[in-house]
């Protein structure tokens, strides 16, 4: 029963998410709209973890299953991407090392920052 109540309200949470897409002439997909509504609920306390956790964790488990529709994709189209497969390659590249720079150094930041509230 605690799983259905869990799946529950990450339903409502997504419900709210469309609704906001629906009423807001933003670019913004429902989905990131449920992200946010989730985020604030949980950050002001108004959903505890534990009224998630279980039915988030199933979530993340078969979140590979939903990539292989996007991956076949991709291989259907070969002939478009054999085209720009360089600047696609260099793309990829670029992204993932300035992602893992930010990341890097926002994780490092928040860890001396925890680290200088310790010791105080």
């Amino acid at each position: 029963m605690s799983y259905l109540f869990q799946f529950a309200v990450i339903a409502i949470i997504s419900f709210i998410g469309e609704i906001l897409h629906f009423l807001l002439p933003l670019p913004i997909p429902a989905s990131i709209y449920g992200l946010v509504v989730l985020f604030v609920a949980l950050c002001t306390k108004v959903i505890k973890l534990e009224q998630v956790e279980h039915a988030a964790d199933f979530f993340l488990s078969i979140m590979p299953v939903f990539f292989v529709p996007a991956a076949v994709n991709l291989m259907t189209k070969w002939s478009v991407i054999k085209n720009n497969l360089i600047g696609l390659l260099i793309t990829c590249i670029v992204s993932t090392i300035l992602v893992m720079v930010v990341t890097g150094s926002v994780a490092q930041k928040l860890i001396s920052k925890k680290e200088d509230e310790k010791n105080e």
